[in-house]
């Protein structure tokens, strides 16, 4: 391999004091200890591109056990890629040792369809940069020497604005599919157009990532969801068929969506989840299942309800058959599949404004995603607007108003009760 490319201070301009000051200072332990420690990846790009990173791994000649001998709060985790996380209370920083291309021993065994299943070959700095899957994210920095090192052309990509695959895309997609999401992830997110070798077999390739585990696909999906660019997310999946590949039965609705409430509810909401990432407001995977899968539930629920079931109950069945089917792909936490699960079942509460009730519903600690989703709903042309727009004021009001929005709501018919009791005798 050739030298690799040294860039000084005066000319990448990332300043170390932009670096995490508890990252730094596992860069420097390590360095006192004598082994190589670089900042890599993800947190160099974004420096370089003048953007705030949230993540700072580091990649390191130190193995995961020498790791921890220096920093006592590390747990090493994982098989298949062991890693060092090093605890600063709840916080954690991931290091990497430097791994080396596969050999045939079982620490660096690859399966028949060219999938990795073990990865566990430590190697050189140089070795680890070209195993890396772009070449943007092969960068690492010396906090040393203050340089950025690229060995792979990534600061050339980043200037030309182009997202490139280090080796052969198709061997290397083979290895591990996820790098097709990732692909996508940050050509949206950084604006970068994929290189055509790099871009080509994305589309013929999307049916690989059925052999990942869908506990992974979780995480990746969140990772796309909750970016900031959902929406611009979500076009690209379909334009290259993976996601069909992670949301099938939400694929299916948008194909058919005659109606276009469907689309018009997925494409507001995670309008609504960008405007929420970007004010620094909290975010629920809850919320992005309930939505993308509404469609399959609205329609299992007017099924079951045909077929002679109580309301409730059809939503539960619906719900049931919707996890069950999303989970092949894209397996959800309980505590999330939970409250997705409530945000669907509450939707049928909305049609009652008897005064007690609404109190009651109020008070409901999952009464604010299920109104919001209902609003949602209602802006996609599904419910009238007129349903959003008197649970939000029926919030705002006094405790005499509210009971007066519910009389007005649910007028009492007289001479109902003794009608009734006159029946009956």
């Amino acid at each position: 391999m050739s030298q690799p490319l040294r860039i000084p201070a005066s000319e990448h301009g990332i300043n170390p004091r932009d670096i995490d000051k508890q990252a730094r200072s596992i860069l420097q332990a390590l360095n006192k200890a004598g082994y190589e420690a670089y900042l890599v990846g993800g947190g160099v790009r974004d420096l370089l591109l003048g953007l705030h990173p949230k993540d700072f791994d580091i990649a390191t000649s130190a193995t995961p056990e020498q790791v921890k001998q220096v920093l006592p709060s590390t747990r090493i985790i994982g098989r298949r890629f062991r890693l060092a996380h090093v605890h600063f209370g709840r916080h954690y920083y991931e290091v990497a040792t430097f791994r080396a291309p596969h050999d045939k021993s079982d620490k660096g065994q690859t399966g028949n369809d060219g999938r990795i299943i073990h990865d566990n070959v430590y190697g050189t700095i140089e070795e680890d940069a070209v195993r890396r899957d772009f070449t943007i994210n092969a960068l690492f920095y010396d906090l040393n020497s203050a340089e950025v090192i690229d060995f792979t052309g990534g600061v050339k990509d980043l200037k030309a604005r182009q997202l490139r695959m280090i080796g052969d895309p198709v061997v290397r997609y083979r290895e591990d599919p996820v790098r097709m999401i990732r692909a996508i992830r940050f050509s949206v997110k950084l604006g970068l157009d994929i290189e055509p070798a790099t871009n080509e077999p994305i589309h013929h390739l999307s049916s690989l990532l059925g052999n990942i585990a869908p506990a992974r696909l979780f995480d990746e999906s969140l990772k796309l969801f909750h970016s900031g660019k959902a929406w611009a997310m979500l076009e690209k999946l379909r334009e290259y068929g993976l996601f069909s590949a992670l949301f099938p039965l939400a694929e299916k609705s948008l194909q058919n969506d005659e109606d276009g409430n469907f689309t018009q509810l997925v494409k507001f909401s995670l309008a609504n989840t960008d405007k929420r990432i970007k004010a620094g407001k909290p975010v629920t995977p809850a919320f992005l299942f309930a939505v993308l899968l509404w469609k399959k539930v609205k329609d299992g629920t007017s099924m079951y309800h045909e077929l002679g079931n109580p309301a409730l109950q059809s939503v539960h069945l619906a719900a049931s058959d919707a996890f069950a089917e999303q989970v092949k792909t894209i397996s959800v936490p309980r505590r999330f599949s939970n409250m997705t699960r409530e945000i669907w079942v509450m939707q049928g509460r909305f049609q009652f404004k008897n005064h007690r009730r609404v109190l009651g519903f109020l008070e409901n600690r999952r009464f604010r995603a299920a109104y919001d989703f209902m609003c949602l709903r209602a802006r996609a042309g599904e419910l009238p607007e007129t349903e959003c727009e008197w649970w939000t004021l029926i919030q705002e009001v006094d405790e005499q108003e509210k009971l007066a929005m519910c009389q007005a709501a649910t007028p009492h018919k007289k001479g109902n009760r003794n009608s009734r009791r006159r029946k009956h005798h």
